[in-house]
């Protein structure tokens, strides 16, 4: 199984074992969300529950240091299709970014974005042209790493969920340096 070391804390594929972690460190990123997100939090949560049970094609990259797994992402292949609450099916063409969480107080050692770049390095590697994510007004701090990172605004693959909530989209070319 292949493992990249980094300052603290090394990545590495996930093993079926991870999955209870990855499931706690994922709603532990992400719960902060909640008071934002109103009635709206309830139906996310279950979506993101569901995606980490159903990760069968799906690449799964975890952060681990001394403690254990502190960060976690998925890197859904182009192609993969899913269904938005309002019955619309999202198809990717691109591989895309999701879930990429890191635990609260692990934040600000650069675990982010290395689970980010690793992703850009896998799609590079796979011969993509270019890498795709998606993140809301809410989420700041990752809209910003993914900006620093080179990731540049597609607002022609946008979508609502619902209640008035806008999902934007990004985009990586791979042509780019990272």
């Amino acid at each position: 199984m292949a493992q990249w070391s980094m300052n603290n804390f090394q990545l590495r594929d996930a093993r079926a074992s991870d999955r209870d972690a990855i499931q706690t460190i994922t709603l532990s990123a992400y719960e902060q969300y909640a008071p934002m997100m109103g009635e709206a939090w309830q139906f996310y949560r279950a979506n993101i529950l569901d995606t980490l049970a159903h990760v069968q094609v799906i690449q799964q990259i975890v952060a681990e240091n001394g403690n254990g797994i502190v960060g976690s992402v998925l890197l859904f292949p182009a192609g993969f299709e899913f269904q938005i609450p309002n019955g619309q099916t999202i198809r990717f063409a691109l591989p895309e970014i999701r879930l990429l969480a890191v635990t609260p107080n692990a934040r600000g050692q650069g675990i982010g974005q290395s689970l980010a770049q690793e992703c850009i390095r896998r799609a590079r590697d796979a011969g993509a042209r270019a890498i795709a994510l998606h993140t809301s007004d809410m989420m700041q701090v990752a809209m910003r790493m993914y900006e620093r990172l080179g990731f540049a605004r597609d607002p022609a693959r946008d979508f609502s969920p619902g209640g008035g909530h806008l999902v934007k989209a990004y985009r990586f070319e791979l042509a780019q340096v990272d």
